[in-house]
């Protein structure tokens, strides 16, 4: 069965890498309309963008959507992940600006604003994309691999060089409500020199210790130190999660990551795309739907959680 939110809600933030305030509005939407931005400050022939493979645009910092006419929106890792996590099929998401806020740099604040605005069924069938041959994709000592599954797994490894982070890895099955209750709350991470780096050329603009978590030598320098001994690894996870749901449907399969980011997230994605030997549509049934991301999630969920 396919979802949509409830009611409206809106979200006002600053753009990361821009530093420009943004407001932003989730709307229901009908079945089979997909997630789609609109970009209000666009004239109108312009503004849709849909959520798709066709749309996405590689980018190492983040993830970018764009359409035919060129226009674009970027920094939607978190909020697909929150709309992935809490089984959101259907939304129309308005946007004034080109960049979706960073808020507090995890996914927590668009999961609490879904579940505050209610989970809808739609009763019309609901379609997910199972893997069915292994597809791998590597740059340098990174690698990002989809494998045939019965449902949808997350598999990461990092590696850092600063104590504070080291190696971690996590592995989860994200049916139901793991993704709010072990990384909808992470935090996206780096080192302050890369914060320095980038603002020196215009980047990160918005940045703050407020909505990452920044280390330097060994340190956590955000106030309150971590959320989790493991937050990088499982923000690896979360933004995982928004990148895979550039595939417009719920996926059935396994992702294992070493060390990948965004754009070698979404390279496996046009890779899986690129035959359609590798993947399946499936109608979801009951059990189907039992292994997916979001069922039977409320707000009662988000309560126990805290």
């Amino acid at each position: 069965m396919q979802n949509t939110i409830g009611t409206e809600k809106q979200i006002v933030g600053t753009g990361l890498h821009s530093g420009k305030p943004v407001r932003l509005r989730l709307r229901p939407a009908a079945a089979d309309t997909g997630l789609v931005f609109r970009r209000v400050d666009m004239p109108k022939p312009q503004q849709m963008i849909q959520v798709c493979p066709e749309n996405w645009v590689e980018a190492n910092l983040c993830t970018v959507l764009q359409n035919s006419d060129g226009i674009r929106v970027s920094t939607v890792e978190h909020l697909l992940a929150a709309l992935h996590g809490c089984g959101i099929h259907n939304a129309v998401i308005e946007i004034d600006g080109a960049e979706v806020p960073i808020l507090d740099g995890s996914a927590d604040p668009f999961v609490r604003a879904i579940l505050d605005a209610g989970i809808k069924p739609l009763h019309a069938p609901l379609l997910a994309l199972r893997v069915l041959r292994p597809v791998t994709v590597t740059k340098g000592d990174a690698s990002a691999r989809l494998l045939p599954s019965d449902r949808l797994e997350i598999d990461f490894q990092i590696d850092f060089a600063d104590p504070a982070i080291g190696y971690q890895h996590k592995h989860l099955n994200m049916r139901n409500g793991t993704f709010l209750r072990e990384v909808s709350d992470c935090r996206t991470f780096c080192m302050r020199k890369d914060v320095e780096t980038m603002q020196e050329h215009g980047l990160a603009l918005g940045g703050t210790l407020e909505n990452a978590v920044v280390f330097h030598e060994g340190d956590v320098l955000s106030p309150g130190g971590l959320r989790r001994s493991d937050e990088p690894v499982r923000h690896k996870i979360l933004d995982a999660m928004g990148d895979l749901y550039v595939a417009g449907y719920p996926l059935i399969g396994r992702y294992e990551a070493v060390r990948a980011g965004h754009a070698l997230t979404g390279r496996v994605l046009q890779a899986l795309f690129s035959d359609p030997a590798n993947y399946e549509f499936v109608e979801c049934d009951s059990t189907v739907c039992a292994t997916l991301p979001g069922l039977g999630l409320s707000i009662d969920d988000l309560r126990l959680s805290a």
